[in-house]
């Protein structure tokens, strides 16, 4: 390992790791420096990986109690290895955390162990949980080092019986009661996994909707369909505090509207009311690295900060806090170092809630298109008319689409139904092209396939669908 690099990267999750190795195939001598054990971040290690893993460990067991049956398919008592369940969740998070470690060597990026504190935009000191630290001379440093989920005042997080999605991922049991703070992406995905499991789930929201970033119709929409699930849902309902005891958690609530107070007992609370940049330790207010009220790092269109050579990208800056955004930014930030034209468009940055059914969106709500006094024409076709979900029982959902009502270029998506996370990235290819309802309309799709809903959608908004 040496010491002298072109850039070092702190942080390993999916934006560090990924611009690691992008820096590298570009010709830059790589040094990414991450304080866990393993690479991947929070997203590999404790969150977006094992979540999926859970979430479909889970819905396989909900099929085999239920649905299985309904179509002749008879599989005897079915009964819930809860520990095997997570023993397979933490397999494929070893797996994955392992390739990563491969491609480094692949693209000869140097990992080094350690929390890192930046001196200056061309020296990185890295401390090791034992041993010396060491200093790291550099051209660039990048900033890389996520979010973590934001604290609840009054509610205190042990991460056994109130706990973030890091302790929902490994309860010890099934919980009889588990609620769930926070409708968001995480908040419901978590919740859904328990429910299935057997759980009953509360979900506690302080506005007046769940996921509150997409179209309000879908968000109604879903809400409907997961309370079909047997979650329950109170809404405009604000948590002032909570009591852990030996039988469980105590949570004291009240209205947003009426100011009306209760107490909800559970076995377990998840907070989940989103998540807020990590930037501490790496010597920022030192630098007069400039940050936001809401201690988002602030960076112009090359991803650099106001200090000359430091930069940064994914969750610690602004815009979406998600994954395939911080990738992106990875990728766009080394290539803009290396002289080319990195960009990402944040307009075209899919959201997906990988719930059964999954929901998916992309560009702009109903909301905005009316908020900014944009004219438009929608079309909606229902999957209970699409041939390929009747086929498989998954015809719960819609997909929508929003269109200029002058030119007719697709203006957003929203698609809530069977593999709507991989829906979305067709509308997404045609969206980054400039494409048209029509243009969608106009392209043959495959029969029967989950895709023909999407046309039968483009086809609505000119008014002329052919299945409804």
């Amino acid at each position: 390992m040496s010491d002298t690099y072109d850039l070092v990267v702190i942080g390993a999750g999916p934006g560090g790791y990924v611009a690691a190795i992008r820096a590298a195939q570009l010709g830059m001598k790589v040094a990414c420096v991450e304080k866990r054990g393993t690479l991947g971040g929070t997203c590999l290690n404790v969150g977006c990986i094992p979540s999926k893993a859970m979430l479909s460990a889970s819905e396989k067991y909900a099929e085999a109690t239920g649905h299985l049956a309904d179509i002749g398919v008879e599989v005897g008592t079915v009964s819930l290895n809860l520990t095997k369940m997570l023993a397979n969740k933490d397999q494929v998070v070893d797996d994955l955390t392992k390739g990563i470690e491969f491609l480094f060597k692949k693209n000869k990026v140097d990992w080094v162990q350690g929390a890192a504190s930046i001196k200056s935009a061309s020296e990185v000191v890295v401390s090791p949980d034992k041993g010396k630290a060491t200093t790291l001379k550099t051209e660039r440093v990048l900033i890389a080092t996520g979010s973590e989920s934001t604290p609840l005042p009054g509610v205190e997080v042990d991460e056994k019986r109130i706990v973030t999605s890091t302790g929902a991922l490994s309860l010890a049991k099934v919980p009889k009661h588990l609620v769930v703070v926070g409708g968001g992406y995480i908040g419901l995905e978590m919740g859904s996994v328990w429910a299935r499991l057997g759980a009953q789930v509360t979900v506690v929201e302080f506005l007046d909707r769940i996921v509150p970033t997409m179209d309000r119709e879908i968000g109604k929409r879903f809400m409907a369909v997961l309370r079909k699930q047997g979650m329950t849902f109170k809404l405009s309902t604000k948590v002032t505090g909570a009591k852990t005891g030996r039988s469980g958690v105590k949570l004291a609530v009240e209205s947003v509207k009426s100011g009306e107070a209760e107490t909800l007992d559970a076995d377990v609370v998840l907070v989940s009311i989103g998540r807020r940049p990590v930037t501490a330790g790496l010597g920022l207010d030192k630098l007069g690295v400039a940050m936001d009220q809401r201690g988002f790092i602030t960076v112009d269109a090359d991803f650099e900060t106001n200090v000359p050579g430091i930069f940064a990208i994914g969750d610690c800056v602004p815009g979406p806090m998600l994954a395939h955004k911080a990738e992106e930014d990875g990728v766009a930030a080394v290539e803009i170092m290396a002289g080319q034209s990195g960009h990402v468009d944040y307009g075209l940055v899919p959201g997906i809630v990988y719930t059964h059914p999954e929901v998916a969106s992309i560009g702009k709500t109903e909301e905005d298109l009316k908020e900014a006094g944009v004219k438009y024409r929608k079309g909606a076709f229902p999957f209970t008319a699409n041939s390929r979900a009747r086929t498989t029982g998954e015809s719960d959902g819609t997909v929508k689409i929003l269109a200029d009502a002058e030119t007719d270029q697709v203006l957003g998506v929203h698609i809530m139904g069977p593999e709507a996370g991989n829906l979305i990235h067709e509308c997404a290819t045609a969206m980054a092209f400039g494409a048209t309802a029509e243009d969608i309309a106009r392209t043959c799709h495959g029969h029967p396939t989950y895709n023909e809903a999407v046309k039968e959608a483009a086809l609505a908004v000119d008014g002329r669908p052919i299945h409804i």
